[in-house]
């Protein structure tokens, strides 16, 4: 059987002011109902996206969106140039971006899906470890929730195959 070629490319675009959006959204709503009387404890977990807190936050994105793209390595992988080096220095993104190179038959609907997936895995990463700091008690849902997506995500690319031919049969 001859290996699909892979020509195409397909690029996912995250942007940072989105994914930030849907955090400080989905902590809103988790310091919300927190049942608690301590409004410092509610404030602490409300405020992911504020200035002291966007710097942890956006260090958290970097990581998982490098975690996204080696998740999908068999379409993202590139080689390494001659020499690679890295420094710790924070890198504040406008928008995280995840190329693959995709067989010639690869569905649209299959990096919509992936687009939709990543996202909210980015989100649900983020919030898992911020909730570990502010609300230990709704740390086992978010990354129950990240683990769900990472299933998700890995399937996704996994159900690629080739063609399902069936034989025909008289009965």
């Amino acid at each position: 059987m001859k290996p699909r070629q892979r020509t195409k490319i397909a690029t996912l675009t995250f942007k940072r002011e989105e994914l930030l959006y849907d955090i400080g959204s989905y902590a809103y709503v988790e310091g919300d109902v927190m049942r608690t009387d301590d409004d410092h404890s509610r404030h602490q977990v409300i405020d992911i996206t504020q200035d002291g807190n966007v710097d942890l936050v956006t260090r958290k994105l970097n990581l998982v969106h490098s975690e996204c793209v080696e998740m999908m390595y068999p379409y993202t992988k590139l080689p390494c140039e001659e020499e690679e080096s890295r420094d710790d220095q924070l890198q504040d993104a406008s928008e995280y971006t995840i190329r693959l190179l995709v067989p010639n038959d690869f569905s649209k609907t299959t990096v919509t899906l992936l687009s939709e997936l990543v996202h909210e895995y980015m989100v649900c990463r983020v919030l898992a470890d911020w909730m570990k700091l502010t609300n230990p008690q709704s740390t086992a849902d978010w990354q129950g929730k990240s683990e769900e997506l990472s299933n998700k995500i890995r399937c996704c690319l996994n159900a690629r195959c080739g063609r399902v031919r069936r034989t025909l049969t008289p009965f």
